[in-house]
């Protein structure tokens, strides 16, 4: 199973544009959205090429591509154009006997865990800050960071998990981090 998790994209029609075409050069068999798809938030500058309409549009030719979950910037009247669901909180795959937890991460987060267990994984975008961190209780916390409007010192980009391992990359392909389970 290969996967590209990415989130945060906040409406940005030049930085979904490169996700997409970083999608199709990784070949993953789904694109795991982490909330944040088409508003840019009341806390964030206007990313680049800003135009919701392109985006979701962009998103809803390859709507079969998708698994999300609901951002804190996500409303139901978003729902009403994309063609996917897009409001869960969560979502969870079972996959070499470890838990992901997948989720926006402004409901469940680091401070906040939802019910897990030693090996399970917390994946969650929300801070724009790509990260991966061992927590107490032997859980992992991964999150791919933005892609469009990154924060704290980190770049555009995405996470790819292939084979029992997460490779966190910019925009361009280039690997940052990884970690394996």
């Amino acid at each position: 199973m290969k996967l590209l998790f990415a989130s945060d994209i906040h409406g940005s029609a030049a930085y979904c544009t490169q996700m997409l075409d970083a999608y199709k050069k990784e070949k993953a068999e789904k694109l795991v959205l982490l909330g944040d798809l088409l508003y840019h938030g009341p806390r964030n500058d206007l990313p680049l090429d800003y135009a919701p309409k392109k985006v979701l549009a962009m998103l809803n030719e390859c709507k079969e591509e998708l698994l999300c979950v609901r951002g804190n910037c996500e409303a139901e009247v978003d729902q009403m154009v994309l063609e996917f669901p897009v409001m869960a909180d969560y979502m969870t795959i079972f996959e070499r006997n470890h838990l992901f937890f997948i989720t926006h991460g402004h409901k469940f987060n680091k401070d906040n865990l939802p019910p897990l267990k030693s090996g399970d994984l917390l994946i969650h975008g929300h801070t724009h800050i790509q990260i991966i961190e061992q927590l107490e209780g032997g859980i992992t916390y991964l999150n791919p960071g933005s892609v469009s409007i990154p924060k704290g010192g980190t770049v555009h980009g995405y996470m790819i998990y292939e084979d029992g391992v997460f490779t966190m990359k910019d925009l361009d392909g280039a690997v940052i981090d990884t970690y394996k389970l």
